[in-house]
């Protein structure tokens, strides 16, 4: 029988496995334990290898991983910019991940960030708290249909969020390096970010980590969009400039911004601490800022993400098995 070790397995996430286990027919070990140089060894004896990284994942694993005969590692999320893709290869590593899980669901929470912004949602749930109910303009919101709303990033995500911002009449702009045909009657297409973010009311992310995009938006950028627009990150943290975006808020040049992702979030999340000091200065920054509503990376968090993200993760692990490579590899 194929045999699988599954790493980073929570206890709520233990019968999806179980499930899929079931009805493939393969035997799976779960482990709520990460990957590591040293556990790596537990591995010994199995087909194949299934992870779920939300940090740089060490290379110095992969060679172990060739001695046991293991040929692939299968990522359960769709981030795999924590891994040395050439240096997998070298070692015969086939590195594959689940790239569309729920579109739906990371969409939908865009909409409720954005929601939430152009209604003040934040200042209003302060001025309940201090017993404050009038109405003055400092809580008054705006229309999301009367917006400009730029998508930076047309993949699957994208385009689902930009189809939901164009039902409620918004005007949809976009950018992508790559961008898709016969979409025009939903997202008019920019040559450049600069261009889709400059009248824009509300820049939403959706664009992977990369060398070419980290910090894309920092200083400059922010100093290139309208002062009164918004920001939302359902992307990848590596995008941002914290410092530079706070600076920015600081400074009035944007309304304000919600951050499903940060940056360094890995030291943190998935975690809690409800009496132990956060030490990172900008995380704590941003996690108290008037300005900026926090998610700690949870607009993907549906059930139906949850199961797709177990099955088609392990799918893959057993096609690399099967066929010595899969249609989800990413090097």
């Amino acid at each position: 029988m194929t045999r699988i070790y599954c790493f980073g397995v929570t206890q709520e996430r233990a019968p999806f496995v179980q499930k899929w286990s079931k009805k493939n027919n393969v035997e799976v070990t779960m482990t709520s334990e990460s990957l590591t140089i040293n556990n790596v060894k537990k591995v010994k004896g199995y087909d194949g290898v299934s992870i779920a990284e939300i940090a740089k994942f060490n290379s110095d694993i992969y060679p172990k991983l060739k001695e046991y005969g293991i040929k692939q590692l299968s990522q359960r999320t769709a981030g795999f910019d924590y891994f040395d893709l050439e240096k997998a290869k070298e070692n015969g590593i086939i590195i594959t991940n689940v790239p569309s899980y729920s579109p739906e669901s990371i969409a939908e929470f865009t909409i409720m960030s954005a929601l939430q912004l152009v209604r003040k949602q934040k200042l209003l749930a302060d001025h309940v708290a201090k017993h404050d109910f009038r109405w003055v303009p400092e809580v008054r919101g705006r229309v999301l249909g009367n917006m400009t709303v730029a998508v930076i990033g047309v993949g699957r995500i994208g385009l689902q969020a930009a189809k939901l911002f164009k039902n409620f009449g918004c005007t949809v702009v976009g950018y992508d390096p790559y961008p898709k045909d016969n979409v025009s009657d939903v997202i008019n297409y920019k040559e450049n970010v600069q261009s889709a973010i400059k009248d824009a009311d509300i820049v939403t992310l959706h664009m992977p980590a990369t060398d070419e995009n980290y910090h894309l938006f920092n200083k400059d950028m922010f100093n290139k969009m309208k002062k009164d627009s918004y920001l939302i990150n359902a992307g990848r943290g590596s995008l941002i400039n914290i410092e530079d975006l706070i600076n920015a808020l600081d400074e009035n040049k944007l309304a304000a911004a919600a951050l499903d992702v940060y940056e360094k979030e890995a030291t943190y999340v998935p975690g809690t601490y409800p009496n132990k000091e956060i030490k990172d200065n900008d995380f704590n920054k941003l996690l108290h800022h008037s300005k900026i509503t926090y998610t700690p990376h949870c607009a993907y968090y549906t059930d139906e993400s949850v199961k797709n993200m177990i099955y088609s993760g392990l799918d893959s692990t057993l096609e690399v098995i099967k066929t010595g490579s899969s249609k989800n590899r990413v090097n």
